[in-house]
């Protein structure tokens, strides 16, 4: 698939098809029976939120925002105490033109609390101008409560024109008991067509933040440095997003990191430690005291022992796509330096497709990477592919960030 290195199908669900009346369309309310392609309003994939457009009594922030792209389903409270009227607003950034195909909202579900209710009406509106300026409705719907899980309601799309920001429209409750209520939300999932995006060269820097201390060379498309006290990391870079993994030396916990670059310096961050849910971190350029040492090279490459996030292949086969290729020079240039006799370019999936599917998918991901590492003059009878599928997972599958994430390529090196 297009959102990660290595990528299984949908694992296809149970559940039948209901529809629900918008005006003199049908809004389908269905479960993902087949191969949809990535979701290309996740921050996974590079969207990052650049606005929030709300009352500030309503107390949404960019923490809610990011809520609503991080890939999970789960039903979030994304306002305050207001009253059940209130609309609210993102604005998302996309890494490159895009155009939607398919817009959804799943699991509208309400929490079983009297204060609490689920949005009720849903527009997506792009531009291709700003974020600010030159919006069109793309799409709409008025939700209802689903009949049970596993259910996502489709927009009514308006029209299909090529974006590069997108502004979510949020409004009202399904149930509105009385003068003050709590808005919940799951995400919006967004589907379709999307250029690539050009290589994102502004990793090497210091970043500070509330949570958040960071340092980071960059070298094309490889990343390495440190996080916290002597946290390292390694990743790579494709398009506009950073995927990294690291370890703390003292306690041998690991971290996972999706980095995008913000506006005016400032770095996104989506972490999870130790297996946790991820949070949302956002740094500003300066140097964090105390300033993390971890050792980190100065010269990042990416070769022997490196988890790689950034190869990318087209929907559902192994065809390299042509924004893998500076990733892929980086991993020759440091396997050719390498002393190593033997190579093994391991491949993972995420959990979504069947066991036996990811695993033969991995193994023809992972053939044409060494195949494309010999083009470049690496000798063929030095590399060997193999094909792990979903069976090592290093992030949780229960979001679009730890999916992301376990779809990668792993590089063993033996003497």
């Amino acid at each position: 698939m297009p959102d990660g290195c290595i990528s299984g199908a949908w694992r296809p669900l149970r559940f039948g098809r209901t529809s629900a009346s918008f005006g003199l369309a049908a809004l389908a309310v269905h479960a993902l029976a087949a191969p949809q392609g990535p979701d290309l309003l996740s921050f996974a994939q590079g969207a990052i939120p650049v606005r929030v457009e709300a009352d500030p009594a309503s107390r949404v922030t960019l923490e809610h925002a990011i809520l609503a792209i991080d890939g999970s389903d789960a039903v979030r409270v994304v306002t305050g105490a207001v009253p059940p009227n209130t609309k609210l607003a993102f604005v998302y950034a996309l890494p490159a033109p895009t155009v939607f195909e398919r817009l959804a909202v799943p699991s509208v579900r309400e929490t079983p609390s009297p204060r609490q209710t689920f949005i009720r009406e849903v527009a997506v509106y792009g531009s291709a101008t700003s974020a600010t300026e030159g919006f069109v409705k793309l799409a709409s719907a008025t939700l209802s409560a689903h009949e049970r899980p596993g259910l996502q309601t489709e927009l009514v799309l308006h029209r299909r024109d090529a974006v590069r920001w997108v502004r979510l429209e949020l409004a009202h409750g399904l149930d509105t008991p009385g003068p003050q209520v709590w808005l919940e939300f799951s995400e919006i999932i967004g589907q379709g067509r999307q250029d690539e995006a050009p290589l994102d060269t502004g990793f090497s820097g210091q970043w500070k933040g509330r949570g958040l201390a960071l340092v980071l060379d960059q070298a094309g498309a490889a990343v390495a440095g440190c996080y916290d006290r002597q946290g390292k990391l390694e990743g790579s870079v494709v398009g506009r997003v950073l995927h990294a993994t690291g370890r703390e030396p003292r306690t041998g916990v690991a971290s996972s990191f999706i980095a995008s670059l913000g506006e005016k310096g400032t770095v996104q961050v989506l972490r999870s430690t130790n297996g946790a849910p991820f949070k949302h971190y956002v740094g500003e350029r300066g140097a964090p005291r105390p300033l993390p040492a971890c050792n980190a090279p100065t010269a990042p490459t990416l070769g022997c022992d490196s988890v790689i996030h950034g190869i990318q292949f087209d929907f559902d086969s192994a065809t390299l796509r042509p924004s893998s290729a500076a990733v892929l020079d980086s991993l020759h240039q440091g396997l050719a330096a390498a002393r190593s006799a033997r190579v093994v370019i391991e491949g993972h999936t995420s959990s979504e497709g069947e066991e036996s599917y990811n695993r033969s998918l991995s193994q023809r991901r992972a053939r044409a990477v060494v195949d494309e590492l010999v083009r470049r003059g690496l000798a063929a009878d030095r590399l060997t592919a193999s094909g792990a599928g979903e069976s090592r997972p290093i992030a949780p599958n229960d979001d679009e960030a730890g999916r992301s994430l376990n779809r990668r390529v792993e590089v063993r090196c033996q003497a």
